[in-house]
């Protein structure tokens, strides 16, 4: 094949007419006596490409007669309108190279979800998989832009740890040399050291949960956004969760138009999040409107399950702030309201369409000696805190931060079922392949 400049499969549809070059992987092959049609996609799109007999070279049409699905190909021809094309376009082929035959092709018509789990390193190739990343990325770009559009500065804390932040049974324990430590469950306890330093920062950096957990909202390995803001109070940084899933939805909308039409995602769905102002109810106002509205008696200072979060969510159009929880369930470092002590300066954000947490977040305990108290309530080694406790000795101030599950945030966003489809390669309590 003579040495040609590639373009992508997009730029190729953008200039409409006249000879393109591209290069990428069979997606759809067809062939009769006379005509080889193949779909060909790269990172870009895909296009429907046609091989005629009578104008090309017996050995071209030999070698595109062996083709089959993800064979890699470098081609050149003419390119056209055809609006029975998949995309509008058809290539003509001139000149063709099979960069590499594929093997007959794993991946077919309805195979179930587990096996597809199983190839998840080929069913990536997919167009729904592929649109998916996309929109990934995206996401991760708008929460960097956010913050950092901001002033906040980005900082990493340990993934390998000494204790826990949120509960004891949920560590994952490994052998450190002649030690036992832990997976990160949160950077929390070494955010609140850094603000005294750098004021407003943030990290998008991967936690780790042994949740025994086989639900469609639960990874064992997840993407946490975490942010912590000296000075905050509760409302401060609830504006601040607010703002910043409105600019990652903005993004996405402005973006990623294809790649919702690819997942098929009713867009109408995510408008009213930018359109609105997300309302903010208490534990106690929810319980009050589960009771009215949806006919649940839920007692007070019970954790909201996923039936009663989805129960108030068909409630609302756009994400809900739900605010002072009970202190006594909550994690340790959640203070107390000086109004009403039984319940904590707290929040969960959660996400219409039945997709539950995406925030959860608060205010930071102050008073050392409730900090001590809560930790030895949860049979903690008051020893593996004495760092973050002395974070409480030596000018301490009021701060506050909270956390997002990324994969949550791209599951809503992408209209998906399960949250294994929100990553490229989810762990959870049974699934550690591939």
């Amino acid at each position: 094949m003579k040495t040609e400049k590639f373009i992508s499969v997009k730029e190729a549809m953008e200039k409409k007419k006249g000879k393109v070059s591209v290069r990428g992987w069979v997606y759809r092959e067809r062939k009769s006596n006379q005509f080889i049609f193949l779909v060909v996609r790269d990172s870009s799109d895909i296009i429907q490409c046609v091989i005629k007999k009578e104008k090309v070279s017996e050995p071209l049409w030999k070698a595109a007669e062996k083709i089959l699905v993800e064979t890699s190909v470098k081609l050149t021809g003419d390119i056209k309108e055809d609006k029975r094309a998949p995309t509008g376009y058809e290539i003509e082929v001139e000149d063709l190279e099979v960069v590499h035959y594929a093997e007959p092709f794993p991946v077919a018509k309805d195979q179930s979800y587990e096996y597809l789990l199983d190839i998840r390193h080929l069913w990536l190739r997919s167009r729904k998989m592929t649109a998916m990343l996309k929109i990934r990325s995206t996401v991760f770009g708008a929460i960097h832009e956010y913050f950092r559009s901001l002033g906040y500065y980005e900082f990493h804390s340990p993934i390998i740890i000494p204790g826990g932040a949120e509960e004891g049974p949920t560590l994952f324990e490994i052998k450190y040399f002649d030690k036992k430590m832990y997976l990160t469950q949160t950077w929390q306890l070494y955010a609140e050291a850094a603000i005294f330093a750098l004021e407003k920062i943030y990290t998008i950096a991967p936690s780790f949960r042994a949740e025994r957990s086989k639900t469609s909202r639960h990874l064992t390995e997840y993407w946490h956004a975490e942010v912590e803001v000296a000075w905050f109070k509760l409302n401060d940084i609830i504006d601040l969760a607010e703002g910043l899933v409105k600019h990652v939805i903005k993004r996405v909308l402005e973006e990623n138009k294809e790649e919702l039409k690819i997942l098929e995602r009713d867009v109408k769905k995510l408008e009213p999040t930018l359109k609105k102002g997300f309302p903010r109810i208490t534990y106690a106002e929810a319980l009050k409107l589960l009771k009215e509205k949806k006919g649940m008696e839920v007692e007070w200072g019970k954790d909201l399950r996923t039936i009663e979060e989805e129960k108030i969510m068909e409630l609302f159009d756009t994400p809900v702030f739900v605010t002072h929880y009970p202190k006594e369930i909550m994690a340790f470092y959640k203070p107390r309201d000086p109004k009403d002590p039984k319940a904590a300066l707290c929040f969960d954000l959660l996400g219409p369409e039945a997709n539950g947490e995406l925030i959860g977040g608060s205010e930071r305990d102050m008073d050392i000696n409730e900090l001590i108290g809560s930790l030895k309530k949860k049979g903690e080694k008051i020893e593996d805190y004495s760092y973050y406790l002395d974070t409480r000795k030596y000018g301490s101030v009021p701060h506050a931060g909270f956390g997002m599950g990324v994969e949550r945030l791209v599951r809503w966003v992408c209209g998906l079922d399960n949250i294994k489809d929100a990553i490229p390669f989810p762990r959870t309590m049974t699934r550690t392949n591939p």
